[in-house]
């Protein structure tokens, strides 16, 4: 029979503590009758200490640990929840169910969590959770799907980060677990809003999904979007807008100096906050029905701000195709007739 609620799952997961934690925190290692690591979103560091063996309940219980530098606690749900980024509790009792082989519930535990701290799947909250979760991309699939995508100017990308497992939810199916890269969405004043999630084939690069992973969509936002972006750099009176964050990197790999924004969709895009200090904006177009009316009112509206906006056209779908296919030279040629003179010197990267 199905557990009833969170605390019989937790229960069972206290019977196989020790193989939990080598599962969801692996950068952690056994002494004696506990499991210590950095935290319960599996960093590497010895100031969390999960009991491994104890009672069946109550203070000294097997499963319960303790972050010996924040006072946080919790039990083995926490940690899977933490350490994979979940925010839905369906999506951790899945993931329980899964580890220890049990048949789907047709009815869902009580959310303990949902109760004490209110986080929806797609709210900011949820969004800085996963956040928090992820790591920077040095080393990791995020940089080498960018690098098969031709992006080698990773410079400024603190606003992208990498998931290991983050859960996928198909229309149809079970959840799901993929690498993915995780690109926070914040305000004019740095405040995280939202995040975005592009899942990664773990296998590598292929023509056939371009590093992406093999579903039905690949890239999903969450929490809130309008008027804010993915930001590559500080902006000051010159700024570069596009659409996808990959559109915008290629563009970065000409013009490294120049800040720029990922507005993730097209109807974004024409909705992006001015910083007061803008004076000229570059608008990276998509070819594309959808980047034509987008670029129409992103136009209107820097014209009645006072805002001088010139539109960068590539010559295939996008700058990723350009920089892909026709390579860094042609791409800089197709970028240097379209800049402002004074701006070449300023922000491009010459040929050396």
């Amino acid at each position: 029979m199905p557990p009833r609620d969170a605390s019989e799952l937790a229960s069972r997961l206290a019977q196989r503590a020790e193989a939990v934690c080598r599962r969801y925190l692996s950068n952690g290692r056994r002494e004696g009758r506990y499991w210590l690591v950095g935290n319960a979103r599996n960093a590497p560091g010895r100031s969390m200490f999960v009991r491994l063996k104890g009672s069946v309940s109550g203070k000294g219980a097997a499963g319960k640990w303790t972050d010996a530098a924040t006072g946080e606690h919790g039990d083995l749900l926490d940690v899977i929840r933490e350490s994979l980024g979940l925010v839905d509790f369906k999506d951790v009792c899945d993931e329980v169910r899964s580890f220890l082989s049990m048949p789907p519930a047709t009815n869902e535990p009580k959310d303990r969590w949902e109760q004490a701290v209110p986080a929806a799947g797609g709210s900011s909250e949820a969004a800085r959770r996963l956040v928090s979760m992820s790591q920077p991309i040095p080393g990791t699939l995020v940089e080498t799907y960018l690098r098969g995508r031709a992006i080698t100017a990773l410079h400024e990308t603190g606003s992208l980060r990498f998931h290991q497992r983050c859960y996928y939810r198909p229309e149809r199916g079970p959840t799901e677990a993929w690498p993915a890269m995780i690109a926070t969405v914040s305000d004019l004043e740095g405040k995280l809003t939202g995040a975005h999630r592009t899942w990664l084939d773990p296998g590598g690069f292929s023509e056939a999904h371009l590093g992406r992973a093999p579903i039905d969509t690949p890239r999903r936002a969450m929490g809130e979007l309008l008027g804010h972006a993915v930001r590559f750099g500080c902006c000051h009176d010159v700024m570069a807008a596009g659409e996808g964050i990959e559109t915008v990197l290629s563009q970065r790999s000409i013009l490294p100096a120049m800040p720029a924004l990922a507005a993730l969709s097209a109807a974004h895009l024409s909705a992006i906050a001015f910083p007061d200090t803008l004076r000229r904006l570059y608008i990276a177009r998509d070819n594309d029905p959808a980047g034509d009316a987008a670029i129409k009112t992103l136009i209107e509206r820097t014209s009645a701000a006072g805002i001088a906006a010139m539109v960068l056209t590539p010559r295939l779908g996008d700058f990723n195709e350009d920089l892909r296919l026709l390579g860094a030279d042609a791409l800089r040629a197709i970028l240097r007739v379209q800049i402002a003179a004074q701006d070449i010197e300023r922000f491009m990267k010459l040929a050396t």
